[in-house]
């Protein structure tokens, strides 16, 4: 569903809805842009179609593929926490159609600013296996370089990456480069004035930026239907930005739509929105519980929307994929778990004062005072005491 800026109408019942009442369904979550039904049939969409139609069937494999990978980290990402090797994991099960399919879209130079539950997108981009956990254990402060992935270190606080992307975009316009930079977040981060600051920016300077925003239906504990009672894609054009709302659990919809936003911002049409509606089949972090406020209809209606067993259900039937092609990427699938964890427990902990390393491209006085000061100051502690 495309968006585009409308009068609003100052007469519908909606105005004179009293504050204090419940919130209305933002829509319903079928009132999406989509090519691909929940059980894998292909469907028409004038508006999708034409972006995706030169997929070859190596192409569609490789979606597949880094869908799977995905799930088979995230896993490992919640059993290494659970067993005391993480401190926090952000599992993304459920959200892999649309971190895979837009990440997909991208040229090698456009830059990522991701959240912290983009793992799909970092594996898209080639980020190594230490790059998943290395952060999550307390060991780095970015556990990949961001110049051989060109992806920001993930996010923590909520929306600020999106003005790190408007303003990388804004610079990469004055080089007069055609690179694009994308902002992932979640709805709840839709609420943040980050997020609309940034939306400001970018559609006053025209800025080449995407912003993807990945609805999964719940901002920890809090349902989307609290803070926004109508669809968040609707929002955009009201900075003077076009938006699609699309099927966040249909990989080849998002990959259209991406392609779509990043070639209006290559030929400095400006940003674009999109939001993705999809949903966090875990929970909001590995220290969540959402047992206590979603329920277990809720969570199974959306596990028969599936987004890979959707795409599985296509490509089998198409006949690009076969039982030896599913077997051998769910043992690339097994074979990268494998490698994340080694990395993870075979994680050696740098000295304390290595933390003033990497602070600055270029050492100087004033850091160098700093890191003398520390080493003095863990000096003073008797040999049995440790450093906690």
């Amino acid at each position: 569903m495309t968006y585009t800026q409308t009068e609003p109408d100052h007469g519908s019942a909606a105005s004179a809805t009293p504050p204090d009442a419940a919130p209305e369904p933002v829509a319903d979550i079928d009132d999406v842009a989509r090519v691909l039904a929940p059980d894998g049939t292909r469907v028409a969409d004038s508006a999708l179609d034409p972006w995706i139609a030169d997929l070859s069937p190596h192409e569609l494999r490789a979606l597949h593929r880094d869908m799977v990978l995905t799930r088979r980290l995230d896993a490992e990402g919640v059993a290494l926490q659970r067993q005391g090797q993480l401190a926090l994991w952000a599992p993304c099960r459920g959200q892999e159609a649309v971190q895979v399919g837009t990440a997909h879209a991208l040229a090698p130079g456009d830059f990522v600013f991701p959240s912290y539950r983009e793992h799909g997108v970092l594996l898209a981009r080639g980020a190594r296996p230490e790059g998943y956990v290395l952060a999550w254990r307390g060991e780095e402060h970015s556990a990949y370089d961001h110049t051989t992935i060109n992806a920001a270190p993930p996010q923590i606080i909520i929306g600020a990456q999106t003005l790190h992307a408007t303003g990388w975009a804004m610079g990469a316009q004055r080089d007069g480069s055609t690179d694009v930079a994308v902002a992932y977040f979640g709805d709840g981060a839709t609420s943040q004035g980050d997020v609309n600051e940034a939306m400001v920016f970018a559609s006053s300077f025209r800025a080449p930026v995407v912003f993807v925003c990945s609805n999964n239906q719940w901002a920890i504990s809090e349902p989307v239907t609290v803070q926004a009672k109508y669809p968040i894609a609707g929002r955009a054009p009201g900075f003077g930005i076009p938006s699609l709302r699309i099927d966040g659990n249909d990989v080849l919809a998002c990959a259209a739509a991406m392609r779509w936003a990043l070639d209006r911002a290559r030929r400095g049409e400006g940003p674009a929105f999109l939001e993705a509606v999809t949903y966090r089949m875990g929970p909001h972090t590995t220290s969540d519980d959402p047992t206590r406020y979603r329920t277990p209809d809720e969570v199974e209606m959306w596990a028969q929307r599936d987004p890979i067993a959707r795409f599985e259900a296509y490509l089998c039937a198409a006949g690009v994929l076969d039982d030896s092609a599913l077997a051998e990427v769910a043992a690339a699938a097994d074979s990268l778990a494998a490698e994340v964890r080694a990395a993870c427990i075979g994680a050696t902990t740098r000295a304390p004062e290595t933390v003033f390393d990497h602070v600055y491209a270029e050492p100087h006085a004033a850091l160098a005072q700093q890191k003398a000061d520390y080493v003095q100051y863990l000096a003073g502690f008797s040999a049995g005491e440790g450093i906690a």
